[in-house]
């Protein structure tokens, strides 16, 4: 069995995810968001937006400032990507429809039996309203209901589109901010995409497991199944199937104490030399388990921590510098300032926040510019933030800007 070293591990990881190349240097259009997606196969979606949407920051870091209409057009009008529940809420490559066709009807068939046996008939009047009237958001509907009851703060209306949306019988044709319109699936999936059959369980699961591999190179099962949020055990199966068929090559990692399943399509490059920010919901760190074992990097989301409580902050980008995760930074949008704020910075034990600084700030100022803000402002007092402003030439609070 072919045995990697912690440090190919890495490179590895961060290959198969993009970070080998270096981002482009000119115009950047929808060839190059493909690239991505081709690599990832989905962007996690999420609520929270501190710096930015989650579905934006993962073509960030790995294509630098881009014009975010460029994936908003390849979701709601080219429908190159979907969204779906895959790795929670997420946009998925158009191909895995057919692979995603187990899991819908599976949306608590108890919640819709609830809401039908109190509002009868009411889930099929507004499928009906769709088709009639097009796409609409929860407050479109001629009567949505209030937010009341066990609905989670849902009105029925809300309810009746999630359960629609999650069997499939409707989709989601547009975003207007951050709300969804959901039209009929026929009108929204491309035809020839729909109208393949749906793969069972097992199809399924082989199809997900693989991409999965791709995405990250060289995995173990429960990254694997975390993936695409599929089962261990029914993905344990598969995987020694994919072996048997040398779709997937069983590989040893140096210090693992599980086997790990390597992509036919895994690189490992000679050097690494990324330099990126990313999000909590980044496909390269999502899975906090894997990240600790990949990168040694202890990482857990502190949202819901009280303030106090913190270790580091509420929203901590990661930061890769060359192969290595090297630190993080608790980042805020504050456009009310015009600034991107960093509430404190956190260099890892073994590295110097000299050697680190400049680049983070680099990153920084990127970020701050793709966002249409003027500069960094660095407010922590540990080493890295002091850091952050001598490397900017002065010991001044505004470390960036023009």
């Amino acid at each position: 069995m072919r045995v990697l070293r912690p440090d190919q591990m890495r490179r590895i990881a961060l290959a198969a995810q993009g970070f080998d190349r270096p981002r482009p240097a000119g115009r950047i259009d929808i060839r190059h968001l493909r690239g991505v997606v081709r690599r990832l196969d989905l962007l996690q979606i999420d609520a929270v937006q501190t710096v930015e949407r989650a579905q934006y920051l993962p073509v960030f870091s790995r294509l630098g400032p881009y014009p975010r209409d460029v994936l908003d057009d390849a979701t709601y009008r080219r429908r190159e990507l979907f969204e779906a529940w895959a790795h929670e809420a997420s946009l998925v490559t158009i191909e895995r429809w057919p692979a995603l066709g187990h899991r819908r009807g599976h949306w608590s068939s108890r919640r819709a039996a609830r809401l039908e046996a109190e509002c009868p008939g009411y889930i099929a009047k507004v499928r009906d309203e769709i088709a009639a009237r097009g796409p609409l958001t929860v407050s479109e509907l001629s009567d949505p209901g209030e937010r009341t009851g066990p609905w989670w703060g849902w009105s029925p209306g809300k309810a009746a589109l999630e359960a629609l949306f999650a069997w499939g019988e409707v989709a989601i044709a547009e975003r207007r901010g951050q709300t969804r319109a959901y039209d009929l699936a026929e009108r929204v999936i491309p035809a020839a995409v729909r109208e393949r059959p749906a793969l069972d369980r097992d199809a399924a699961h082989r199809e997900l497991l693989l991409a999965a591999a791709d995405a990250m190179g060289v995995a173990s099962a429960d990254d694997l199944a975390d993936y695409y949020r599929l089962g261990v055990t029914a993905s344990r199966a598969v995987l020694d199937d994919l072996v048997r068929t040398g779709e997937l090559e069983p590989v040893e990692v140096t210090g693992w104490d599980r086997v790990a399943y390597r992509a036919l399509s895994a690189r490992l490059p000679r050097k690494v030399q990324a330099a990126a920010l990313l999000t909590p919901f980044d496909p390269l760190v999502w899975y906090r388990d894997r990240t600790e074992r990949v990168f040694d990097f202890h990482y857990r989301l502190e949202f819901y921590v009280p303030a106090g409580q913190r270790r580091y902050g509420y929203f901590v980008m990661p930061f890769v510098l060359g192969d290595t995760l090297v630190a993080r930074a608790d980042v805020k949008a504050d456009r009310r300032a015009g600034v991107v704020r960093v509430h404190g910075a956190f260099a890892e034990p073994a590295v110097d926040p000299a050697r680190i600084a400049g680049p983070l700030l680099d990153e920084l100022r990127i970020l701050a510019a793709w966002l249409d803000l003027v500069g960094v402002v660095a407010d922590g007092d540990g080493a890295l933030d002091h850091a952050l402003r001598r490397a900017a030439g002065a010991e001044a609070v505004a470390v960036g800007g023009s």
